[in-house]
């Protein structure tokens, strides 16, 4: 006899693996369909993500938060517009130890993966299997998303981001720092601990530039690197591959519906896609994962975890969230990357104006820490 599921997973990276440890917990069974990279492959990621409060939250939940090696707490984040004194958020002033954490991606995937190995409500399985409920979770370039006939717009930014691990020769001091100068923009985020000298690098800048960054011998991008940087963590050493994609933002028309019968939703990437500028994506693929299990954790006892009446509540609380920090992203993105002199002025005055708008700057602080996102839901 067939096994049966209530929920089957599509896509095994970090939403899928998260929101499948979640269910389990909640006595669901899932079928966990997944493509694993090779171990040479998952250990030459170069990406960190900076996490909010609440994605912490949810994480702590299924205990796959990682050390502080591994999630560096950022205490203070600096701004800097070319030729402006930078735009500073400060934890202490938000009433909190950290504003984020810059996670090591594969640390924490390797953390979710042996967990869903001892949850005996997860199988992992090489083909989707027949469930209630599908949950796709396959990432931007999801097939099964295609395959449910879903429409996808896309709206490329004429930027690819750039990745790396560089090994500063100053301390990074918990700070994560971003530029804007000529439509570039350049992030050094904190790694390696609160007295850690390594940052990851996330550059922006337009394709061209961005394989020639790539392609330079390790000197050259560092030099490069420096003075982009303005000398802020002194000198620059490059410590890992530099892997590099285009950047785009992108929505499906529908996250949720049904096909032959069945119900699906789409969660994470494979919903929406943002600019890496705010740090949010993986943010909003956790608060998919936050809502969709606050729903079912809730929904009457008679309904299916595939009732089309859910289906609907996820849709409209995800796409509300998203509204607000995708178009908040863009907005920031296409104001950036102008060069006109009428508009590097614009941009200095409303960024004077904003560090110093007292509640306004407050708010938008606590908004980036994930402060009307559902939390998480504690074991």
């Amino acid at each position: 006899m067939a096994k049966t599921y209530d929920i089957c997973i599509r896509g095994a990276g970090i939403v899928g693996r998260s929101l499948a440890l979640h269910l389990a917990a909640k006595r669901l069974r899932v079928a966990l369909v997944a493509q694993d990279l090779p171990d040479n492959l998952a250990h030459s990621d170069v990406r960190a993500y900076a996490l909010s409060p609440a994605s912490r939250t949810l994480l702590e939940a299924i205990r796959c938060w990682p050390d502080e090696a591994h999630a560096t707490p950022v205490t203070r984040m600096q701004v800097q517009n070319e030729g402006d004194a930078p735009v500073v958020f400060d934890a202490a002033a938000q009433g909190t130890d950290a504003l984020n954490w810059i996670v090591d991606v594969p640390v924490l995937e390797g953390l979710l993966k042996e967990a869903v190995r001892f949850q005996p409500l997860i199988e992992m399985v090489t083909h989707p299997a027949k469930a209630d409920l599908t949950v796709v979770c396959e990432g931007r370039a999801s097939a099964t998303r295609a395959e449910f006939g879903v429409e996808f717009s896309t709206r490329p930014y004429h930027q690819w981001a750039l990745a790396a691990r560089v090994q500063c020769a100053l301390p990074h001091g918990q700070v994560a720092r971003q530029w804007f100068a000529g439509g570039d923009i350049l992030a050094l985020l904190p790694l390696d601990g609160p007295e850690g000298k390594q940052c990851a690098l996330v550059w922006s800048v337009e394709p061209t530039r961005a394989q020639a960054l790539q392609a330079t011998d390790a000197l050259d991008f560092c030099q490069q690197l420096l003075e982009a940087s303005q000398g802020a963590l002194g000198a620059l050493t490059l410590c890992s591959e530099r892997k590099a994609w285009p950047l785009q933002a992108a929505q499906a028309k529908a996250w949720a519906g049904q096909a032959a019968g069945a119900s699906w939703l789409l969660a994470g990437d494979a919903a929406h896609n943002v600019h890496p500028l705010a740090g949010q994506g993986l943010n909003l693929g956790l608060g998919d994962v936050a809502e969709l299990v606050h729903i079912l954790d809730h929904r009457a006892y008679w309904r299916s975890v595939g009732d089309p009446k859910l289906l609907r509540a996820y849709e409209r609380a995800r796409k509300a969230d998203f509204a607000v920090v995708g178009g908040s992203g863009d907005v920031l993105q296409q104001m950036f990357k102008q060069n006109h002199p009428a508009w590097q002025t614009l941009r200095s005055l409303g960024m004077r104006g904003f560090e110093q708008s007292g509640p306004f700057k407050h708010w938008v602080a606590a908004r980036a820490m994930g402060g009307r996102q559902r939390p998480g839901t504690q074991h």
